[in-house]
């Protein structure tokens, strides 16, 4: 069969259920002479006659019937597949993949994800997390969140927020007994979290203050990888941490945890969603995209 083989395979099936080449030419939008033609190509390249035909009737040949009877259930098959495909053009469905980092990911979860779920219950979101710059494109993500200067150039990104901002924090319990540190370097002689970056070395503290900007490689009697354990052993008092601010706003707000050297803390940039340039989207890609635009305008007016 040719490259056009669905077309083809459609035109012997129409004119074995009409029994007609030309009531068959009119449901498939062809002249009676281009419809003819197309199944004496199908005919010389299986090597078989397909139809008998007369001036006044047309009818299957044996071979015909056998191919009639095998090619029908899989043309339908195909024809099923499409349509879902093209239902996903005007009713959001099927899955959408999607690469973040932790923190990014915890704060697009709900006020992006879960709500975009809640507006679209036939849209599956599949998350993945992790901290590595990942290629979106050949890891076969649909969609990607990282800070606005993570994003590559060639990507399409919409900020979903104001710019971000690190914070350190400690209980009061802590800051009581062991002082209030003033400056980066007194974190030298506090107990703090540390954090271990994807690829194993420890996490430099960034801080800046009048355009001067200071890294502070603190000690501490734990090294973590993962924001939500840090959080776990600053609440328990262990030390100082070093945390997105979205990551612990709840805890200053309730008193848990208190903010230190807050004036070294200038804003990052914002998170983004992003994506390659793509045509035909889903519908479910268009109605996630538009959620993001519109929690990315929300933000702005709320500055």
């Amino acid at each position: 069969m040719s490259r056009q083989g669905l077309v083809e395979l459609e035109a012997v099936l129409a004119i074995a259920t009409r029994g007609s080449f030309r009531a068959a030419a009119l449901e498939l939008g062809l002249s009676t002479t281009a419809l003819s033609n197309l199944i004496g190509k199908v005919e010389r390249q299986l090597g078989v006659r397909l139809f008998n035909r007369t001036t006044r009737s047309v009818s299957l040949t044996d071979a015909g019937r056998t191919f009639v009877a095998q090619v029908t259930p899989a043309l339908r098959d195909i024809q099923d597949a499409m349509a879902a495909v093209r239902s996903q053009q005007d009713t959001p469905s099927g899955t959408l993949r999607i690469n973040a980092f932790a923190t990014g990911a915890r704060e697009i979860l709900v006020p992006l994800v879960i709500a975009f779920l809640r507006r679209h219950p036939q849209v599956h979101v599949d998350l993945v997390t992790e901290g590595r710059i990942v290629d979106i494109v050949a890891e076969g993500f649909d969609l990607g969140i990282r800070t606005a200067d993570l994003v590559p150039s060639d990507m399409i990104a919409i900020p979903l927020g104001a710019p971000r901002s690190f914070v350190a924090v400690a209980t009061p319990a802590y800051l009581a007994a062991n002082g209030r540190p003033r400056v980066p370097p007194d974190l030298l002689g506090h107990q703090c979290i540390r954090i271990r970056l994807p690829n194993g070395a420890p996490y430099r503290w960034h801080f800046e203050k009048d355009g001067n900007p200071v890294q502070i490689e603190v000690g501490g009697p734990i090294t973590l990888d993962e924001a939500t354990l840090a959080r776990i052993a600053v609440l328990d008092g262990i030390g100082i941490g070093f945390f997105m601010e979205a990551d612990v706003r709840e805890d200053i707000a309730a008193g848990r945890l208190e903010r230190v050297l807050g004036d070294w803390m200038p804003p990052t940039a914002p998170l983004c969603l992003y994506y390659p340039g793509r045509k035909n989207p889903s519908a479910a890609f268009r109605a996630f995209i538009e959620m993001g635009r519109a929690l990315g305008r929300a933000a702005t007016r709320a500055e």
